[in-house]
């Protein structure tokens, strides 16, 4: 990475001092030498702070600078090569005396000769440096230590979950961004004569100056959020792709890319997708218009609906006139001093602080503030750096003086705070800091990955056993200085990301040494042909055509450090042997002749091929002595570790993680070294056992063992000697059940397993245990017993797929640090009792000594817990005083315990998701954010006092919800809720989401007149939208209450009432229709969203617009009589073609959305339907009958032919259809038929027809599940025909009885169907998608006769994928608590 010459130097310096140590005298006559390299070195050193410094900003130093680095680069690698000859040597000798590695290098004369010839050629080169030096008059400002208080880099992080919305408020402050936001509102939702269909708003601003912060408060307004049907966020960068921006755009416009690559076939799909929406578009850091005029603006402008808007951010107002946006842009401003001030105590001020005593420093922090130059982002940064002083007036002091505010020539487009903090760093840090800033955005890289490579490149100065401790700490360092930031999405920091402009500060750092770049950059392969790298970071696309290619970098040769994410293009031939000076190479794509060759670089510090195709590692490894890390995670096809790996001594970290490994080789103990090792295969091979392996290993800090279920002897766990490694921190635990041929776990197997993990317990320092896939029946006794638990520092707590157990474990309840704790699917539990909540006083003689259960626990998942029912908290006892978070859900739990709402006072985000049996919620006083999904048995939510954001998806019994005053969101999601609750009257939120049934949204658009009305007409801004396919805001309405306002897509007048004469009367309706008016209301809901999408295209003769009831009517008549289309269309009104057109859109619509009248039936379904056929026909675990109908169609004109189809169908006693397969008609017989069905293959496969068997009598077999057909068809074990006999017995005589009885009423039902659907009869002329037509007939058919069951449930509930859309929208649109 970028060499900070004054931490290099001191690494160049520790070598030359261990070859001190070793007796340099005996080198051969190079004493003299290797002294002037160390004293040049040294005085080099006392001045290259300074010279690091100017080599920013001065190009005079640059050069010399340059210099100067490939001199120390070269230095570094002839002492790597000393030392690397010595461990070959060592190695290979037998005379134990002979043990100096300096003294066996220089005892090879050609070695020494080559050595000395680089050493002498070296020292000039450093007589050159030094004499050039002197022209540049750089000053000793001392080390870091000596110019500043040391680093408290012990300082304590708290790693920070917490979601709070789409940008973090507590870097708000002022009433300002109010202002601007209340500005920017009215300017986009202001109406202007002649304006196009787009309008066009800008930002600008400086950099760090809030136009981002701005602009996702205006993406949040809720005024905002109602006004448009879509909202979506675009980040533009300088070197955007044409083709992923506009993948991405599509994407979160809800359409579907397919991967296409043709910018004309994006535009259109992109254009199809936003067709007719309200769209409202934020482009962020725009640095050209590019973005806009080239790719966006034509697909976009005479597609989307009028009033849209786009809001761009940019630096520069040359983007704004060149997108042609509105006159005034709405230029950011400084922060006011006050609001400076406040934003830079925020992020000073801690629990651990005294908020007066930095009031006491205020007037120094108004200075500060005042060089910030009203940045925010420069005043976070500069409270960061604040944060790691003392809070006395001589360490503010001395930020203040510093001289480097004052320095002149900086890039405009750095910022001075970052530039201040980078300075601020020690030079160990700022080396870490400048890596952290080449890996690739898109690609994750996890802490220890992070550490890892700082390790490999030398830049952690300290003892080794302290490396990853002193990585660790710098980390945090980078994170408090907040020059980088948490994912909130992962746990305990382990995954951050650096601000785009700390990234490019750091990389302007490391512009002459590293290049940071995208494949499709132009000029990538220039600047590689130009110019000599010592560190490439490249981010490739994942397909072969777009990748770099392998040979671009082969005239790299010095290059030392290699990242590569996505596909590297390369040849069979390819080597590694162009790299001799690589020491990190991370890639993720590798050719097998590449890895083949990697014992080449013998400098190679850290290796990563994670998500590579390799299947094995080369026997060759063996000689890569200085190799630290190998991490190859997610190789799915990597088996085999070859023997040699035991030979790397230095090696730290192994990660085989989601890998296909099969085995560890025997001598694997002699990895001392070892501080990380990951999916480490736990296997047996005779009496040996690879657990073996770890014992000696007591260096481990974190282990991850998988495998687990192949021990088959506790023995061999407890030799891996888990609590005797002192050091470890993170342990994962992994194992597979393991089925008996009953398909259950065997007793004796469980017990296996308890007594393994019995003897894996981890050591008291432990913070981190993960336990996956344990099917024991109880956990580990280290983890069950309050007395004698471990666990004295444990902080995080993943137990995940916990088959077996029925308790949770009663000894965590008392674990002092205990931060986080989530369990996933534990079936096996139906209680959680009092024993896991615990407070210390049962333990205490004195209550005044009491300590609360869990006391630090902030956050506590319990998932997957399905037969989980009861809860048991006695409501004294005191617990969870911190809890944050608390999410349940899968399970059964009847109430939540009284107290969690008494005693958990810090619980403001709660998460209820698919738990039956739970009725109320109630009584939690400071709950903020609600979470409610399919809880099917709630009824009632009340006294939830500062409850500000609720969501409620599907549950359909809720009737009460009071008892929430300081209710603002309120999300409301239930596809087929065809009336607002009740409950709505008495609450009041400002703003209301509804997802809902078109039949209700259309009784929403219909306003003061309709019939919800007085439900949500008193709620400040309300959103309502329908489904339709799959996209849930196909249909919207949109509310505002003062000023008034209420826009809708949905069609009041093709939602009215029909005109027809045939719905005047309801009994000549249900003669004519032959179905009540309430199934003729249930097949207009159908239609509806189908319908709608061409609302305004069917007319009567007159001009008027036939409503959704008129083409119902309408299409009907013509399925259901044989009368001549004309004679149809002039009997209501309407031309030959409309009946034609509306009838083959009725169709296509029953097709598409009543499809689930006709599946086949779940097993509760299927029960019902055994038990009607037993007790009509007498007939035990019948399923159905299946017969075959032929239908006929006349041609449309002369020279056409009669069109012919089969139809084979599955009857159930009620005469509906369960399943409709097709065939032309005549070709094939019964028999073949059936076997081209798909009802045969699914069969045959047990897929369908393999439920419960029953036994009909004692003396007899059981029955299966099967149907019966008539003698057409053959005899299967699931299909029974009749006897054939003519001379059978009297049970077989009456078998055939039931068998004829209930055949008889199937064929009935197929008579049924031609009857009311004479269209079927075969007098009327081909329609044009005959089997779309046939199927439509079938699924009214088992409609009407569904219907005329008042207990049938006619809706689907496929809402798992339309759920989840909501959730994603609802989220996208909330404003977080």
């Amino acid at each position: 990475m970028a060499m900070v010459l004054d931490a290099f130097a001191s690494y160049v310096l520790n070598m030359l001092t261990e070859m001190a140590r070793e007796e340099v005298h005996m080198l051969l006559g190079f004493r003299r030498e290797i002294d002037k390299m160390d004293i040049k070195l040294r005085d080099l050193k006392n001045f290259l702070a300074d010279a690091d410094r100017r080599n920013i900003t001065d190009k005079s130093v640059q050069e010399w600078v340059g210099q100067l680095k490939r001199a120390m680069y070269e230095a570094a690698d002839i002492l790597d090569l000393c030392q690397l000859k010595a461990m070959e040597r060592r190695s290979s000798t037998l005379d134990v005396g002979c043990f100096n590695p300096l003294l066996f290098c220089m005892q090879n004369p050609s070695h020494a000769h080559d050595i000395g010839t680089r050493i002498k050629a070296l020292n000039k080169r450093l007589d050159t440096i030094t004499e050039r030096s002197a022209a540049f008059s750089f000053i000793n400002i001392g080390s870091y230590e000596d110019r500043s208080s040391k680093v408290q880099v012990t300082r304590s992080a708290n790693p920070n979950r917490e979601t709070t919305g789409e940008y973090d408020r507590s870097g708000v402050v002022g009433e300002k961004i109010n202002e601007d936001t209340r500005a920017l509102v009215e300017i986009m939702l202001a109406e202007k004569e002649g304006n196009t269909n787009i309008m066009v708003v800008a930002i600008v601003g400086v950099g760090g100056i809030g136009k981002t912060t701005l602009a996702q408060n205006v993406i949040n307004d809720e005024t905002m959020k109602a006004e448009f049907d879509n909202t979506i966020w675009l980040s533009i960068n300088k070197d955007f792709d044409k083709v992923e921006l506009l993948r991405t755009i599509i994407t979160l416009a809800g359409g579907v890319h397919g991967g296409e690559k043709a910018l004309v076939v994006l535009q259109l799909v992109l254009t199809t997708a936003l067709k007719g929406k309200k769209l409202f578009l934020v482009l962020d850091d725009v640095w050209n218009h590019g973005a806009w005029g080239d790719v966006l603006k034509t697909p976009l402008d005479n597609v989307v609906a009028r009033g849209s808007r786009v809001l761009i951010t940019t630096r520069d107002e040359k983007v704004a006139r060149g997108m042609k946006a509105e006159l005034p842009y709405h230029h950011v401003n400084k922060l006011e001093e006050e609001d400076a001030w406040s934003l830079l105590k925020k992020q000073i001020v801690s629990s651990k602080t005294n908020g007066h005593e930095i009031d006491m420093l205020k007037d120094i922090g108004l200075q500060i503030v005042a060089k910030c130059d009203g940045l925010p982002l420069t005043i976070k940064v500069m409270g960061g750096l604040l944060c790691q002083k003392d809070n006395k007036r001589r360490d503010w002091e001395m930020v203040l003086d510093d001289s480097i505010w004052s320095v002149s020539g900086m890039p405009e487009e750095l910022n001075h705070a970052v530039y201040l903090s980078y300075e601020d760093l020690p030079s160990s840090i700022k080396q870490c800091f400048l890596c952290y800033s080449l890996l690739p955005k898109a690609a994750l890289f996890r802490r220890d990955n992070i550490i890892g490579m700082w390790i490999g490149e030398g830049f952690l100065h300290g003892t080794s056993d302290d490396l990853e401790e002193l990585g660790s700490k710098y980390y945090k360092e980078l994170i408090l200085r907040n020059l980088i930031e948490p994912d909130a999405y992962y746990v305990d920091q382990r995954v951050c990301n650096m601000h785009d402009v700390v990234r490019s500060f750091a990389q302007y750092v490391s512009r002459d040494e590293a290049l940071v770049a995208h494949s499709e950059e132009t000029d990538v392969v220039t600047k590689l042909h130009v110019h000599e790298f010592l560190q490439i970071s490249v981010e490739n696309k994942a397909s072969e055509s777009d990748g770099l290619d392998w040979s671009s970098l082969q005239a790299q040769k010095t290059l030392r450090t290699l990242i590569s994410v996505g596909h590297l293009n390369m040849k069979p031939s390819v080597s590694l042997g162009n790299f001799p000076c690589l020491r990190t190479l991370c890639i993720e794509s590798a050719d097998v002749a590449l890895i083949r060759s990697v014992h080449k670089l013998k400098h190679l510090r850290y290796l990563s091929l994670e998500n590579t195709d390799i299947s094995s590692l080369p026997d060759s490894i063996g000689k890569m002595k200085f190799l630290q890390y190998i991490n190859l995670a997610r190789c799915k096809q990597f088996v085999k570790l070859p023997d040699s790996i035991v030979k790397l001594g230095q090696l730290r970290y192994l990660n085989f993680n989601n890998t296909s490994i099969d085995g560890i080789p025997k001598g694997f103990r002699d990895l001392a070294n070892l501080r990380i090792i990951d999916g480490f295969p736990a296997r047996m091979d005779g009496e040996w056992c690879s657990l073996d392996e770890l014992g000696p290993l007591y260096r481990l800090k974190h282990v991850g063992i998988q495998g687990l279920e192949n021990v088959t002897a506790s023995s061999s766990a407890t030799k891996a000697k888990l609590s005797e490694k002192v050091h470890l921190t993170r342990l994962d635990l992994t194992c597979s059940s393991v089925l008996g041929d009953n398909g259950l776990i065997e007793e004796e197997e469980q017990k296996r397993i308890e007594n393994v993990f019995d003897e894996l317990c981890p050591p008291p320092r432990l913070e981190i245990l993960c336990i996956h896939g344990y099917f024991g029946r109880q956990l580990p006794r280290w983890m069950m017993s309050s007395s004698v638990v471990p666990l004295k520092s444990l902080r995080i707590l993943f137990i995940n797929d916990l088959s077996c157990c029925k308790q949770l474990p009663d000894g965590l309840c008392q674990l002092p640090y205990l931060e986080f704790i989530q369990i996933d699917c534990a079936p096996a539990i139906k209680r959680v009792g009092s024993e896991f909540v615990q407070s210390y006083h049962q333990h205490s003689p004195r209550p005044s000594q009491m300590v609360p259960a869990f006391p630090r626990l902030h956050e506590m998942i319990l998932l997957g817990m399905v037969e989980w029912e009861d809860w048991e908290w006695e409501e004294q006892v005191q617990a969870f005083p911190v809890l944050h978070k608390l999410v349940i859900g899968h399970c059964k739990l009847r109430c939540l315990p009284p107290g969690l709402a008494s005693h958990a006072r810090s619980l403001n985000t709660l998460f209820i998701q698919y738990v039956q049996g739970l009725i109320y919620v109630e009584n939690f006083p400071c709950v903020v954010e609600l979470f409610l999904d399919e809880n099917l048995d709630l009824e009632r939510i009340t006294n939830l006092p500062r409850l500000q954001k609720l969501t409620i998806e599907d549950c359909t019994k809720l009737k009460v919800l009071e008892g929430v005053p300081g209710l603002q969101r309120f999300v409301l999601a239930d596809k087929d809720m065809e009336t607002i609750p009740e409950y709505m009257k008495g609450i009041n939120p400002r703003h209301l989401e509804l997802y809902c049934s078109l039949a209700l949204l259309a009784s929403i658009a219909a306003g003061q007149s309709g019939p919800e009305w007085d439900k949500f007409g008193h709620v400040e801004h309300v959103k309502a939208y329908a489904c339709e396919g799959d996209n849930p805001r196909k249909w919207y309405v949109l509310y505002t209450a003062n000023p008034y306002n209420l826009e809708t897509n949905v069609g009041l007048s093709f939602m009215s009432r029909g005109t027809l004469t045939f719905l005047e009367d309801t009994q000549r309706f249900e003669s004519v229709f032959k179905m009540t008016r309430k199934t003729f209301s249930y097949i207009c809901s159908l239609v509806m969203g189908p319908s709608m999408e061409d609302m305004n295209s069917c007319t009567f003769i007159d001009g008027r617009v036939l409503s959704l009831q008129d083409r119902v009517v309408v299409a009907l008549r013509r399925l259901q009589c044989t009368e001549p289309t004309e004679t149809i269309g002039s009997s209501v009104g309407v031309s030959e073609s409309t009946v034609l057109l509306v009838t083959e859109r009725f169709v296509a619509a029953v097709w598409q959305k009543a499809d689930h009248h006709y599946r086949w039936p779940d097993s509760r379904q299927m029960d019902k339907i055994k038990s009607m056929f037993d007790k009509i026909h007498n007939m035990h675990n019948c399923c159905g009958v299946i017969c075959t109908i032929d239908i006929t169609f006349r041609p449309n004109c002369d020279h056409e032919k009669i069109q012919s189809t089969q139809l084979q169908v599955i009857v159930d006693p009620e005469m509906r259809f369960m399943d409709i397969w097709f065939g032309p008609a005549g070709r094939l017989n019964h028999l073949n038929r059936l076997y081209d069905s798909e009802l045969f293959q699914v069969c045959e496969k047990g897929a369908w027809l393999n439920g419960s068997k029953l036994k009909v009598a004692l003396d007899e077999p059981e029955v299966g599940e099967y149907i019966i057909g008539d003698a057409g068809y053959p005899l299967l074990p699931w299909l029974l025909t009749p006897y054939h006999e003519e001379d059978h017995s009297d049970y077989k005589a009456e078998f055939n009885r039931r068998h004829s009885a209930a055949t008889t009423c199937a064929m009935k039902a197929v008579a049924r169907l031609k009857d009311t659907w004479k269209y079927l009869q075969g007098k009327m002329p081909s329609p044009v998608n005959i089997r779309e037509t046939i199927y439509a007939c079938c699924m009214l058919h088992s409609i009407v006769i569904e219907m005329e069951d008042d207990t049938a449930m006619l809706s689907t509930k496929q809402k798992r994928n339309y759920c989840e859309e909501v959730r994603q929208l609802a989220n996208e649109d909330a404003v977080k608590s």
